[in-house]
């Protein structure tokens, strides 16, 4: 009896286990193509488009300077890691704190390849909540900034570069603008579209970002794949509240960064678990504030604490949720009060199950895509080999040592 129990069980479990790892691998193949779309896109611009003294450039957090620091951000990686370290990098270099924070928060909130994956995962609407509620949160960044972050902080915080500290083992930042003068610098955008070393460095930046993310984006599909098939509709009813008017707002749109603290899965890896949330029966300003509070992540947290110490990080983290939910709970006002908060919740994520439809073209075509992209990257890894370039021993991009914004150094107490 005993026995029967146990195989009965085990049987049970694993076949839990089984249906939540084949929900997360065909979310995965539903966003294949746009994946693959998003990051090449997101690699030609890092590859072709070049600033020039940046952190210089945003010296302040007038309007003109934050303006600024949202297109550097759009034009950068949506890669969470890489951005917190751009923006580390530009506030060495003598950025305001508050642009520096506007940068970030526009590398990975309002970049193409997110609004891809969502449109196609859950839908247009999330995609334009998107595009609507992160000029929204930097306007509250930009408004409130200056007020939450103290200036004796700040100073404090730039003190500790100037010392050496907050430097860490490894400052990774690859795929922002800074990096995008190898070609832009010298040749005319003629002359960069027809080269291949140009096009070589595009695609390295997208393998760059690929690896940088690969982890999160494993966690986050097979995180939502479980969450869809294994959490039952209750357990969703009992952290969302319903049925309480603008209460229920508020407190979908709070508990949403409180997630994604959890959740340790930042960047694209949020729209699997966004799509997750919003079957359980979150609201939809709910889910907005979820996948802009990819910057809250816990690991990212730690990361800003050994950049800026704690008293500064406690003061970002909390502006940060108050932005992201302020935001989320803004979008969703608008959205429903002109009807584009969409009325039914799939019963299912995806299709469980391969046809012959556009997806399946679509994901065909952009493998190809990405092979040609990866064989860019690696004829320019070969190339480059035995000609004086370090390899990046995080995401292994190839750069100049001399070219390089960051070092690694071993040691005690590093």
């Amino acid at each position: 009896m005993f026995d029967h129990l146990v195989a009965t069980t085990a049987g049970d479990a694993l076949g839990d286990i089984g249906r939540s790892l084949r929900e997360a691998f065909f979310m995965f193949w539903e966003t294949l193509w746009p994946i693959v779309l998003g990051f090449g896109l997101s690699g030609a611009v890092q590859a072709f488009v070049t600033t020039h003294d940046m952190g210089r450039s945003l010296g302040n957090h007038r309007p003109a300077a934050i303006a600024r620091a949202s297109g550097f951000g759009m034009a950068s990686s949506s890669c969470s890691y890489a951005a917190a370290a751009m923006a580390k990098s530009l506030f060495q270099k003598g950025a305001d704190f508050v642009s520096a924070m506007v940068f970030m928060v526009a590398s990975t909130n309002l970049v193409i390849e997110l609004g891809i994956v969502l449109a196609v995962l859950i839908g247009w609407q999330f995609t334009a909540a998107e595009f609507v509620g992160g000029p929204i949160m930097i306007v509250l960044l930009a408004a409130f900034g200056g007020l939450v972050l103290s200036p004796r902080l700040v100073a404090a915080a730039r003190r500790r570069f100037e010392r050496g500290a907050g430097g860490g083992r490894h400052e990774h930042v690859h795929g922002g603008p800074s990096h995008g003068g190898d070609y832009a610098e010298e040749r005319s955008w003629g002359r960069q579209l027809r080269s291949k070393a140009a096009w070589s460095g595009a695609a390295g930046y997208t393998m760059a970002d690929l690896k940088m993310l690969r982890k999160e984006m494993v966690i986050g599909y097979v995180a939502a794949g479980f969450l869809a098939v294994l959490v039952p509709d209750h357990v969703w009813a009992t952290l969302f509240v319903h049925g309480h008017g603008v209460w229920t707002a508020i407190e979908n749109a709070v508990v949403g960064p409180v997630i994604a603290f959890l959740s340790f899965v930042c960047s694209i890896g949020n729209v699997p678990l966004a799509a997750a949330l919003w079957k359980g029966g979150i609201s939809f300003g709910g889910v907005v504030s979820f996948i802009f509070a990819d910057l809250v992540a816990a690991p990212l947290v730690l990361i800003y604490r050994r950049y800026y110490a704690g008293a500064l990080t406690l003061r970002l983290v909390g502006l940060f949720w108050a932005v992201m939910a302020g935001a989320g709970l803004v979008v969703g006002a608008l959205f429903s009060a002109v009807g584009l908060v969409p009325q039914h919740r799939p019963t299912q994520i995806v299709a469980v199950g391969f046809s012959w439809d556009y997806t399946t073209v679509l994901n065909i075509v952009f493998l190809g895509v990405f092979a040609v992209l990866y064989w860019l990257y690696r004829d320019r890894s070969r190339a480059e080999s035995g000609s004086g370039y370090a390899t990046d021993p995080v995401c292994g991009i190839h750069v100049p040592p001399t070219a390089a914004t960051a070092s690694r150094t071993e040691g005690a107490g590093t």
